[in-house]
């Protein structure tokens, strides 16, 4: 079923529940920046514009000036003439741009959209009826609402959208660059019918309201498949829902691109060329670990090397890699999985994660065994990852003989570089950094105004600061003898650039701002 807006309404066309684009390219030509008159779009209708690929620009002096990939159209300029009642001025315009143009200035707001309801729509969904909610949740309405929350999140490049009752409100946030925005939400009487649409897309049980589900969605949007985590939960108003979006066609990034150095990715290539070992990546939940080691596996990746990874869940696709997502509601855990994984004779393997002693046992044998493993931790930094391994119960002589390398990362926002200017540091920002230990606050620094480009926020992306940490002989010695995770980084420092300092790089070079290296970790983490 194919739903419309009405006649002269910003919008968009919405196919089968799924988000429908044109294909995305580089907008660089002078389109590309225009700015479009409101009163001119609204003289012609989202469908139109799109199927004769024509854009309304501005109203002039009585005349509509459009932007068309067909000049000369005669009976277009008629039609155009008809249903705007204005005089038509042409000016020509590749249909790709426009396409790209149209998709972005009809877009409908979830504001829109919700003006648009008419009175009764919102106070009949306050029934908790499971019928009538089931109903409602395969309106058009409804349906439309979902889609332009879903394509407004990606259009702003975000990772998550929250969607959270209260006892009067619906609360609507995205996760953009790490950070979570709030929009402006459906109506509360809303809420029931738009988790359980989102449920019938994830193929979730509607009934149950009581108990956490997943689900997942998949979609595509301007040529790229989306996959859609949904995870829901219950509170006592209301299930709240998450959704995380994946771009399964999204370009794996190099580790130079990733944020390292020349000298430290070249360090990395050397300590993951090696043909068996552990390889650990660390950091909080949300820092980049597995997009790394899906870097570092597609770098290794040749014909004659066998790749195997069990993940929780299959996060992007890798070429040449076969990878397995585990499902504990089967039985099929880390460690399971990792166990039938050695008798499909691999040469490399990725383990999402190491959650639980019985997988770092299974892990670190296999890298004793000729197997190189890469895995991920929740450290706060990269000599933690040995002192965790220990506390999971894993025997010291087992981490000193099979570990070769750790790298601990963050994530901080990237400076716009639209709007970056100078900003010298005040007092009370060295005096922070002083005590997170930074001895001279030294250098030129930058911070973002804000613009369109960066939505006002003066960021833009998110670049990785890194800490890697080399097992040499002498630590090795030190893990044998349990030394503390303190003198362990101690003794590395010598010859290791800290999370703090790369931060600090990465400030004087005009990538990130001191505020973000604030933000993101106390002086107790990056020390």
């Amino acid at each position: 079923m194919t739903s419309h807006l009405k006649a002269g309404d910003p919008g968009v066309v919405f196919q089968d529940g799924e988000v429908q684009q044109p294909e995305s390219r580089k907008r660089n030509g002078s389109l590309a920046r225009a700015v479009i008159s409101p009163e001119a779009l609204r003289t012609l209708p989202a469908e139109f514009v799109k199927r004769h690929h024509v854009l309304p620009l501005e109203i002039s002096n009585g005349m509509l000036n459009i932007a068309t990939a067909e000049p000369c159209n005669q009976q277009l300029i008629d039609n155009i003439r008809l249903l705007s009642g204005l005089e038509v001025k042409e000016t020509e315009a590749p249909a790709a741009e426009i396409l790209e143009k149209i998709a972005e200035s009809y877009q409908l707001t979830v504001e829109q959209l919700v003006e648009n309801l008419s009175p009764g729509q919102g106070t009949a969904i306050e029934s908790r009826n499971l019928h009538d909610i089931e109903v409602m949740a395969n309106e058009p309405t409804v349906i439309n609402l979902v889609n332009v929350i879903i394509s407004t999140a990606l259009r702003e490049r975000a990772s998550d959208i929250h969607l959270v009752p209260f006892e009067q409100s619906l609360q609507l946030r995205y996760r953009i660059d790490g950070l979570l925005h709030e929009k402006p939400p459906p109506p509360k009487q809303l809420h029931a019918a738009l988790v359980s649409r989102i449920k019938i897309m994830a193929d979730m049980n509607i009934a149950e309201r009581f108990l956490p589900q997943d689900g997942h969605i998949q979609i595509h949007h301007r040529g790229a498949r989306v996959d859609i985590r949904v995870g829901t939960m219950p509170t006592i108003y209301g299930e709240s829902l998450v959704m995380r979006l994946l771009e399964k066609t999204s370009k794996l990034l190099t580790p130079r691109e990733l944020g390292l150095d020349a000298e430290r990715a070249a360090q990395l290539n050397h300590l993951v060329e090696k043909p068996h070992g552990l390889f650990l990546t660390t950091g909080p939940t949300g820092s980049g670990k597995t997009t790394t080691l899906y870097s570092i596996l597609s770098s290794i990746y040749t014909p004659d090397k066998k790749i195997l990874t069990i993940e929780d869940p299959v996060e992007y696709e890798l070429a040449g890699v076969a990878q397995i997502p585990v499902r504990p509601g089967r039985g099929f855990t880390f460690a399971t999985g990792l166990r039938a994984i050695l008798r499909q004779d691999p040469d490399t393997i990725m383990v999402g994660e190491i959650r639980d002693t019985e997988t770092a046992e299974i892990a670190i044998r296999a890298a004793l065994t000729g197997h190189q493993v890469f895995s991920t931790l929740h450290t706060n930094d990269s000599a933690g990852a040995v002192t965790r391994l220990i506390d999971m119960g894993v025997e010291p002589f087992l981490i000193s003989s099979s570990l070769e390398g750790v790298l601990a990362q963050r994530l901080v926002r990237r400076l716009c570089e639209h709007c970056r200017e100078e900003a010298p540091p005040a007092d009370a920002m060295r005096d922070k950094l002083r005590k997170m230990g930074v001895r001279e606050v030294e250098g030129q620094f930058f911070r973002g105004k804000g613009c369109d480009e960066c939505r006002n926020t003066g960021y833009k992306g998110r670049v990785g600061i890194f800490e890697l940490l080399a097992i040499t002989p002498d630590l090795r010695e030190m893990i044998l003898k349990r030394n503390s995770s303190a003198e362990i980084k101690s003794t590395a420092q010598k010859r290791m650039i800290t999370l703090l300092q790369d931060a600090m790089r990465k400030a004087v070079d005009g990538q990130t701002s001191l505020e973000e290296i604030v933000r993101v970790a106390s002086g107790d983490v990056l020390e």
